[in-house]
């Protein structure tokens, strides 16, 4: 199977792709700023006594049902910031085939549904990622900051990162991450529902590309704004550029010895 086509590039790019074009870069640009506000919170000292921000980290033990809600929100934005920038070839290449299978005019609204789908996927990996971080903190294996606080966590994250990037299943997903035509070929549903679903079963493949890397977020700090950077910008170039599989693969060599030197370190 072709895992890349460089050729859909300029198709994506037309003036005619500039509504959903725009419409990304605003869902993505706000979610930033969310991050971005939170970070600086935090670095203030913000809302609580501890020099943490209360709707950030809860108190140990002690998460009420806004805690819980605020935590998940927190994750499901965080994921549309990082995620989003990566799945644009496919929701753009969408956008232009459904407007050529239906009236004009009638795209956009089937783009953002085949756009919600995908953020359906990650919204439930939000949800199970509070209840990791809820399981962590009762576990005191977490900092107020939301960052490792064992070196065998920290260091087992980056091991099991780098093992998966070998991984049949990590492999099978990312094929299909790297692959729109190939996606929208195999996977086409007509209508507002079938946009949905499409959607969905894309972010589900991009959930079991990208869960374990997601999941380093607790090694450096969930809201280290610097490792969220650097997380999301390695998930895009390992799903669009040529040399993507070959990058996810390497990178795990250097996942693994990070890993090990967390470990010997503490």
């Amino acid at each position: 199977m072709t895992t890349q086509q460089p050729a859909i590039l300029p198709l994506l790019l037309r003036r005619d792709r500039l509504p959903a074009l725009l419409g990304l870069i605003g869902v993505a640009l706000l979610a930033w700023a969310y991050l971005v506000w939170m970070a600086l919170a935090i670095d203030r000292g913000g809302m609580g006594g501890d020099g943490v921000p209360a709707l950030v980290m809860p108190q140990l033990a002690s998460w009420s049902a806004a805690d819980w809600v605020l935590m998940f929100l927190m994750w499901a934005i965080m994921m549309v910031g990082m995620m989003l920038p990566s799945a644009a070839p496919m929701i753009l290449l969408y956008d232009r085939v459904r407007e050529r299978q239906a009236a004009r005019g009638a795209s956009l609204a089937g783009t953002a549904v085949f756009a919600l789908g995908y953020l359906a996927a990650w919204s439930l990996f939000s949800l199970a990622a509070t209840f990791a971080q809820w399981a962590l903190e009762q576990a005191a294996l977490l900092t107020p900051m939301m960052a490792s606080a064992s070196p065998w966590l920290g260091g087992g994250l980056l091991i099991a990162a780098a093992l998966y990037q070998w991984s049949p299943l990590k492999h099978a997903c990312l094929v299909h991450c790297r692959s729109p035509l190939f996606f929208l070929g195999h996977h086409w549903r007509p209508g507002q529902a079938g946009a949905f679903l499409m959607g969905l079963h894309h972010g589900l493949y991009c959930v079991g590309c990208c869960w374990v890397l997601m999941a380093l977020l607790f090694v450096f700090g969930v809201m280290n704004l610097l490792w969220i950077a650097a997380l999301a910008l390695f998930v895009l170039l390992e799903k669009v550029v040529p040399w993507g599989e070959a990058l996810s693969r390497a990178t795990a060599v250097l996942l693994a010895g990070a890993g090990v030197l967390v470990i010997a370190a503490g």
